[in-house]
């Protein structure tokens, strides 16, 4: 992104990473609203804060808590927040894909052990831990196939009018 001649950034179009960040962040911000939204969640009626026992299902295939939406609203503000700047929008989409990888492995192990445990804290089910394993890995590639070299060290403008 050029810079103009008081150093500040010029207004021009913001790069791929920072899209692709914004686009992400809505889409939580999004999730998380439509998860308060009786009939866009089924069973609304079953929504608890937290737990496993929260039988409302987002889309009826997706099973949410008060805290599982909360969460989803967060995640997309810090999205913002973070599309801001080139290094932010690399650790939003990097970092937050490694978190929902995290979070599929959770999902797996809460599976296998035991849904009723008191670690189980999100209702997760199949439906989720395949989402937040395709989330995982989409949202890394996003954030290192889109950034190319920027924000590696070298410099981020080449104006034309500069040798």
């Amino acid at each position: 992104m050029a810079r103009n001649a008081r150093g500040g950034r010029s207004a021009g179009p913001k790069p791929r990473v920072q899209l692709a960040t914004l686009a992400v962040a809505g889409v939580f911000l999004l999730i998380g609203i439509l998860g308060f939204i009786p009939g866009i969640t089924t069973d609304y009626d079953q929504l608890s804060f937290a737990g496993h026992h929260s039988e409302a299902d987002l889309l009826g295939l997706f099973q949410v808590s008060i805290l599982h939406n909360a969460l989803h609203l967060l995640f997309g503000l810090a999205g913002l927040v973070m599309a801001r700047s080139l290094a932010g929008s690399r650790l939003y989409l990097a970092g937050g894909g490694a978190l929902y990888l995290g979070l599929w492995l959770y999902g797996l192990a809460v599976e296998a052990v035991d849904e009723d445990s008191v670690v189980n804290l999100l209702p997760i089910n199949n439906a989720d831990n395949w989402l937040h394993l395709a989330l995982g890995f989409g949202m890394i590639a996003l954030g290192l196939l889109l950034s190319n070299q920027v924000g590696t060290g070298g410099r981020l403008d080449t104006p034309f009018d500069r040798p």
